[in-house]
């Protein structure tokens, strides 16, 4: 055949028909072979960890069926499998995960690195920042940034965290004169993020008071569904996929919502310490906050942090400091709105310690014992993020002497952790006295995690209970919780604990002849 006709011959139409799908299927090919190795050397991994059957090519994801029963088939599964058993996202795409203070202080005790699944989901939307980053950036990071949590710091944002109460609470006034109940995790969610906008950045969004729907608090609740929805659907892993599907244009969307109100507050106080470098000390005086902190944050060789550092740490502490938060006091007025007889032990603290304040000062939030003990419960039933990863470094041995290898995924499951009848009798329960100093020295120290623990364990959590010992104390001395037997919350994971019916509680105003007089206090 003569050079000219292989020419024409190789440019026919005919021959690309024949090369397109013989490409395509050697790629399908290629690729179900490296999933079938990989499947392989899994199944070998976990082998010592016996767990639930599951599909080949689906493996567990059709057991959640996201019907507010998911946590429960978890607990479930963690009686019949003890300590630790695989969980599949796929073919591929395994966990082992693992339920038990011991085997959970192994891993949390390292500065293991967060896995590369999930929270790689997560990077487009928060960044590298410190909930993400690992080895030496998360290091520098988590030390720069500490200051921004020291007591001289947190002290002033009680006065800001009690006006935001407050003004959530003065909504919440014909609720009280009404019988039906209300869904009030959207109200929490506004009201942690109008704190979270007066302590952290200073800034007042007056988002609970402007008229319409926060478009911030949407794209974070898109956000959330997407990111989970991801791991649930292993075609979705591949980034590829997700970015031309629709999901993945909606996820984009949202960010792009999140990152402008990011960079709003970032702009702003740009402008404003612009501003006060031109004016004396006490003309520019002023408590420091934590995006101060971020700002003005030098290591050794007086580096700073980029501005696309300081943005991801900006979206990182908006959304966790807000949303688990939001989960967290919305769980803790359910628990208490269920538990009556606590409720009231609770209020009469309250009141001892407030008399006829509306505000809380600094000096007060160790003065409410047994409400924090309600609060640690609540915390326990209802942990604001039930799940975490990591992704193994190196290999570990659990205390049974069964080992996994380097790269190995390990999933803490915080809410099946806290309901493990091996340590906690009766768990269901709600029992603020697990938490008495004498039952808490008797308990592994690894089976209560609801801020994580170890090296790595949440930057923000005496933020957290701070906002919470607040937020509950102005809620007693106002309003009686009252459960609505025909609203239980249905919870499902959504990087933060949710619920897929909302949470309604119902709420009636304490009478002035409840408090105490001041002879009392």
């Amino acid at each position: 055949m003569q050079l000219s006709s292989l020419t024409e011959w190789s440019r026919s139409p005919d021959l690309v028909s024949v090369l397109v799908p013989v490409l395509v299927l050697v790629l399908i090919c290629f690729k179900a072979t490296q999933l079938l190795v990989r499947r392989r050397m899994l199944l070998q991994t976990l082998d010592p960890f016996p767990g639930p059957p599951s599909h080949w090519l689906l493996g567990h994801i059709p057991e959640f069926k996201q019907d507010g029963n998911d946590l429960n088939k978890m607990v479930e599964w963690g009686t019949q499998f003890p300590l630790a058993f695989p969980v599949w996202f796929g073919p591929s795409v395994v966990y082992l995960s693992i339920h038990h203070p011991d085997y959970v202080k192994t891993i949390l005790a390292s500065a293991e690195p967060k896995d590369d699944v999930i929270y790689r989901f997560l990077i487009p939307w928060i960044g590298d920042g410190l909930l993400v980053s690992r080895g030496q950036k998360w290091f520098r990071h988590r030390r720069l940034l500490t200051p921004g949590f020291h007591y001289n710091i947190l002290k002033p944002y009680v006065k800001l965290m009690s006006d935001s109460a407050n003004t959530m609470l003065e909504k919440w006034g014909g609720h009280a004169s009404s019988s039906r109940s209300f869904e009030l995790f959207q109200h929490v969610s506004l009201m942690t993020l109008d704190s979270i906008m007066k302590c952290a950045f200073s800034h007042d969004s007056s988002c609970q008071t402007e008229s319409g729907t926060n478009s911030y608090i949407q794209a974070v609740y898109k956000l959330s569904d997407l990111v989970n929805m991801r791991l649930r659907n292993f075609w979705y892993h591949n980034d590829i996929i997700f970015h031309l599907s629709p999901h993945g244009y909606r996820f984009r969307k949202a960010c792009r919502v999140a990152h402008s109100h990011t960079e709003e507050v970032i702009r702003k106080r740009k402008e404003v310490l612009k501003y006060e470098r031109g004016l004396d000390a006490a003309q520019a005086k002023r408590n420091l906050d934590f995006l101060d902190i971020l700002l003005s944050a030098r290591d050794e060789d007086q580096q700073g942090l980029s501005d696309d550092a300081v943005r991801a740490e900006v979206d990182t502490f908006m959304f966790e400091g807000h949303d688990t938060t939001a989960s967290s006091i919305s769980f803790a007025l359910y628990g208490l709105a269920c538990n009556p007889e606590h409720q009231k032990i609770c209020r009469e603290e309250v009141l001892q310690v407030l008399g006829d304040r509306d505000t809380m000062d600094w000096e007060d939030l160790n003065k409410i014992p047994y409400t924090t003990m309600c609060l640690k419960e609540c915390l326990r039933l209802y942990p604001p993020v039930p799940g975490i990863s990591r992704k193994l470094s190196k290999p570990m041995t659990f205390y049974d002497g069964r080992s996994v290898p380097a790269g190995c995924e390990i999933g803490i499951d915080v809410f099946s952790t806290h309901r493990n009848a091996t340590v906690w009798e009766n768990p269901d329960a709600f029992d603020p006295l697990r938490f008495l100093a004498e039952n808490i020295a008797t308990r592994p120290p690894y089976a209560f995690v609801p801020f994580s623990a170890g090296p790595r364990n949440c930057i923000g959590q005496n933020f957290a209970m701070n906002e919470m010992k607040i937020v509950m104390a102005l809620t007693l001395k106002r309003f009686h919780l009252i459960e609505d037997p025909l609203e239980k919350p249905k919870l499902i994971p959504r990087l933060v604990l949710r619920s897929l019916n909302g949470i309604h509680i119902k709420i009636r105003a304490v009478e002035p002849e409840e408090t105490p007089p001041d002879d009392s206090l």
